[in-house]
């Protein structure tokens, strides 16, 4: 990793509709560098500055990947409640568009990522063809609202036919893994799970297992990597 030293970091604006805009950060590496460019979307109760995002796009770029972080209009403007679903549909697709403009010529392949939310969003524009990426990452997929296994958001997941890979923790109230598991069996795209042992939704575990968070986002990040450089 060390020949793709220095990186670049640049802040950037991003057009989303009228006279709204929002901000990114877009970490390219030096020379050696990949020409699959992975955009990273943060979950609801957080921004692009939370520390799993930031280290997501922070490692995928030491190992040669492009990456966008950005943040959705509400975190951007400084409220809690997510904006409605067509907003981040139209963020994320502004998003897309700007970096495919500003990288043009530079890219052969695009991977979408997000944090809950974040990617449950990406996925339902995949299931749509609002989003026209090689492959898709979860970091925690929200399957069901918390402690409530009745209510699957899993019905445009079996129209996606890009590989898609899943990380999920072992006490995710959101997702129980059972029927996560059972969710994939169904899938008709190439997928692939980690499961983080002790996990919550955020990938925190219990102190008894002795396992520090930076650890856990190295291991993620590492298994994205190795993922990606399969992907073509």
């Amino acid at each position: 990793m060390g020949d793709l030293q220095p990186r670049s970091e640049t802040r950037i604006r991003i057009p989303v509709d009228g006279e709204r805009s929002t901000s990114g950060v877009l970490l390219t590496p030096g020379a050696g560098g990949k020409r699959t460019v992975v955009i990273v979307a943060h979950g609801a109760g957080n921004d692009m500055n939370t520390p799993l995002i930031t280290s997501f796009a922070e490692g995928l770029c030491a190992a040669g990947y492009p990456a966008l972080r950005f943040n959705f209009l509400y975190k951007e403007e400084g409220r809690s409640a997510p904006d409605r679903q067509e907003v981040l549909v139209r963020t994320w697709g502004a998003v897309f568009a700007h970096a495919r403009q500003l990288l043009a010529g530079k890219v052969d392949s695009w991977v979408a990522a997000g944090k809950s939310m974040g990617g449950r969003v990406a996925s339902q524009m995949v299931a749509e063809g609002l989003l026209p990426v090689d492959g898709l990452i979860f970091l925690g997929y929200p399957l069901h609202p918390a402690n409530d296994m009745g209510r699957l958001r899993d019905s445009h997941l079996y129209m996606i036919e890009v590989p898609m890979l899943f990380f999920a923790g072992t006490r995710d109230p959101l997702c129980s893994l059972p029927l996560l598991k059972g969710v994939l069996e169904r899938l008709r795209a190439p997928r692939e799970i980690l499961t983080i042992e002790g996990g919550d939704h955020s990938f925190h575990v219990p102190k008894s297992l002795h396992r520090q968070e930076e650890e856990i986002f190295a291991e993620i990040t590492a298994t994205a990597v190795e993922w990606i450089g399969r992907l073509k």
